[in-house]
């Protein structure tokens, strides 16, 4: 069953939300899901994980997860994974830069019947913000001093 899990999660980050799959997500994630960490104005549903999908696929191409590892305990999965893609359309106000970003992440998924109902994140929103010129970096200079 765990072995199940950790597989469901991997497919989630490394074909589904790259391939902007919303039907695959939808086919994930429970519809009484909870979504601990929406975006700015998502609700903490299912729906707001699809608008959060939406918000990649519209601001980022080329989006890779690369995950380093993963761990799982009875019904949840934690996944620590770097997000690596390219900035080519609008994103939390920002224009595109064609910049690259690279992103920290760790997933924390807990399962029912085979679906995720709550899921949990904690995210290098600053450094992504700093990448992207949305928050000045050390020294004035975006991604980084």
């Amino acid at each position: 069953m765990a072995e199940d899990l950790k597989a469901i999660a991997r497919r989630t980050l490394e074909e589904i939300l790259p391939n902007g799959d919303i039907d695959g997500f939808r086919g994930v994630i429970h519809p009484d899901c909870v979504n601990h960490d929406p975006p700015p104005g998502a609700p903490p549903g299912r729906d707001g994980m699809i608008q959060a999908l939406g918000m990649l696929k519209r601001g980022f191409s080329e989006p890779r997860f690369e995950i380093h590892q993963t761990i799982t305990e009875g019904d949840t999965v934690v996944i620590d994974c770097t997000l690596h893609a390219r900035h080519t359309g609008e994103f939390m106000g920002r224009g595109p830069t064609n910049q690259p970003i690279a992103t920290r992440q760790i997933h924390i998924a807990r399962f029912q019947d085979g679906k995720i109902i709550e899921h949990k994140a904690v995210r290098d929103d600053l450094g992504l913000g700093r990448q992207l010129g949305i928050i000045p970096s050390p020294g004035g200079r975006p991604g980084g001093a």
